[in-house]
């Protein structure tokens, strides 16, 4: 009984936690957020290009070339190329929700804690990663 009990007044406190709005975020935090995103973004494709471009000369001389030509001529490929382009279409305003969501609660129980120390630790990581991955070529 106690056990029933116990469990009963767990259900409620969190079905009461989670019942609560996720706050907004503020623009300025999303737009903080974006640039930040875009400036990664370009790191990591930069990276990809480079990598690719070592690749090249590789790729050139074996078998793999013409493996991957075959592959992207395959049907099954290709539709499934699609599909997935597809469902990455689809998702895209549930994951934009979601990361709306996840400001929002950050910026509401997080950053007047956090918000400080990781803006310094961002802006002082920010030199090594020109160097190490640099978002322009």
């Amino acid at each position: 009984m106690k056990l029933t009990l116990a469990l009963l007044l767990a259900l409620q406190v969190s079905v009461c936690v989670w019942a609560e709005p996720v706050p907004e975020p503020s623009r300025e935090l999303v737009e903080k957020y974006e640039g930040l995103k875009a400036v990664f973004s370009k790191r990591i494709l930069n990276a990809f290009s480079k990598f690719a471009a070592a690749m090249e000369p590789v790729l050139e001389q074996s078998e793999t070339k013409e493996f991957l030509e075959e592959l992207k001529k395959r049907p099954r490929v290709e539709s499934a190329a699609k599909i997935i382009s597809g469902l990455a279409a689809e998702l895209e305003p549930v994951v934009e929700k979601a990361r709306l969501a996840i400001l929002g609660a950050y910026a509401h129980y997080l950053r007047p804690h956090i918000g400080e120390s990781l803006d310094k630790a961002i802006n002082n990581i920010k030199p090594v990663l020109d160097v190490v991955l640099p978002a322009e070529n």
